[in-house]
């Protein structure tokens, strides 16, 4: 008897373990009684369920961050590149996660990937480089769209490099630097003209008042001064020999 009592107690004793089930607070636990899921997910916390009757199945509710890898992608233009992005989800209905696809984890990864090589297919190489805010919208909204049966969620898709030939790459520099020598003539074009009109209007204040233009002169004859340098060479302007030349010319012209 006291066997048989020994025996009994530690069946009891094994039931009652795995009976019990604990699910952590990002966790919840989808039952399955008898093949049928019992309506509600449990958790977080202390459960028991029927042993051999039940079963349960334990989703992770916390997000996850998937990469999707390297897609070879030909692009609108007819340019191939590779392609690579990541994928931020979570599961928000337990039940339709477990009961509506057998691993949504891998189906996420496929429908993400496929998204990925169509919407990229779509858009030209100027616009898979530039416009990537755009196209990651217009993924992660296509991928929750088609995700969303299952019961999960996707809240962002990221493009994370874009791979160019070699080729590709080298024709692109060419280009950068034939725009960066054309804003540099553009600007040197720009302040020679805007130079040339400075001059014109300067000359046009000389031309009102001849004594600024000696004035000028002497500044420029201070500054030079200033560097101490041994040898002065001082200008003189045409004007002020106009009255010796007409002095001169009207001696000439007397017998």
């Amino acid at each position: 008897m006291e066997l048989f009592f020994l025996v009994l107690l530690a069946l009891l004793l094994v039931l009652l373990v795995s009976a019990v089930r604990i699910v952590q607070e990002y966790e919840r636990g989808v039952i399955f009684r008898l093949g049928r899921v019992i309506a509600g997910a449990k958790g977080p916390g202390l459960f028991f369920i029927i042993p051999f009757i039940d079963r349960m199945v334990k989703v992770n509710l916390q997000t996850v961050t998937m990469n999707v890898p390297a897609q070879d992608v030909i692009t609108r233009d007819n340019v191939t590149v590779r392609v690579d992005a990541v994928v931020y989800f979570n599961v928000y209905e337990p039940v339709k996660a477990t009961v509506a696809i057998q691993n949504y984890l891998f189906g996420t990864s496929q429908v993400a990937q496929t998204t990925l090589r169509s919407v990229c297919g779509t858009a030209e190489l100027d616009e898979l480089l530039s416009e990537r805010e755009r196209l990651n919208s217009q993924m992660q909204s296509i991928v929750d769209e088609l995700t969303e049966p299952w019961g999960v969620k996707v809240t962002l898709v990221e493009i994370k490099d874009v791979a160019l030939p070699t080729e590709i790459q080298r024709a692109m520099g060419r280009q950068a630097e034939a725009e960066r020598d054309r804003r540099a003539k553009i600007i040197n074009a720009e302040g020679e003209f805007q130079a040339a009109e400075k001059l014109a209007e300067a000359a046009a204040v000389i031309a009102r008042h001849p004594i600024a233009y000696q004035l000028r002169m002497l500044q420029t004859v201070t500054e030079v001064a200033a560097e101490k340098n041994s040898t002065l060479v001082l200008p003189i302007p045409i004007e002020l020999l106009g009255p010796f030349r007409s002095a001169f010319g009207d001696a000439a012209e007397q017998p």
